[in-house]
């Protein structure tokens, strides 16, 4: 099967999960998203209070083999049942997500320039760049709101882990990236990406020529 495989990268907050939004609006059922917070490793041997405390910024906590061999089913036309990480209980759940292949296939999370193997992979590599007081702030509200932790638990992390992370393994890719944006709300950005997935949809060939 012929798909164009697109990555966001960037840092946490930094505007990806919008940027990815708004792609899905403009391809509708032409578009399957993967995000690669869902391949974070199993835990389950691990008791609740040292899974709070695991850095989940570095390239390792990710199952990352199982990514590549999703994508790469996905590429030859067949479907896959996604993994479905739980915030709550810093572990992955029993649940899966069924994606079906489509020709546009975006992948999205802070680590995903990281790995050559990935890199390889995708036809577009984006990168998503915000001041980091943004980001910060941003991650606060989606932490509180959509995932039930607590501000004491939130600073630590992003202390601890998240910021000296983000200096080492995230925004070192950000040279690795075709495009670099510095807001998901971007529309300049956003219209000289559509114009170009519209491009490789038409013309497989152009898929390298961005």
């Amino acid at each position: 099967m012929n798909c164009i495989i697109i990555g966001i990268a960037g840092g946490t907050g930094s505007g990806k999960s919008t940027f990815t939004r708004r792609l899905k609006e403009e391809f509708k059922e032409n578009v399957a998203v993967i995000y690669h917070d869902n391949y974070y490793r199993r835990q389950d041997e691990i008791p609740f209070e040292d899974r709070i405390k695991a850095n989940y910024d570095h390239p390792d906590s990710l199952e990352t083999q199982l990514l590549l061999e999703h994508l790469h089913l996905l590429k030859d036309g067949k479907a896959i049942d996604c993994p479905v990480y739980d915030y709550s209980q810093h572990n992955r759940s029993n649940e899966t997500i069924h994606i079906e292949p489509k020709p546009i296939i975006i992948t999205e999370g802070i680590l995903l320039l990281a790995d050559k193997r990935l890199r390889n992979l995708l036809d577009i590599k984006i990168y998503v760049e915000a001041d980091a007081d943004e980001r910060i702030l941003r991650r606060v509200v989606r932490d509180v709101k959509e995932r039930g932790r607590d501000i004491d638990n939130i600073v630590e992390q992003y202390l601890t882990t998240v910021k000296p992370m983000h200096y080492l393994y995230v925004e070192p890719t950000k040279s690795m990236a075709d495009i670099i944006i510095n807001s998901g709300m971007n529309n300049v950005a956003f219209d000289m990406v559509r114009s170009k997935i519209h491009l490789m949809l038409r013309e497989p060939d152009a898929n390298h020529m961005l």
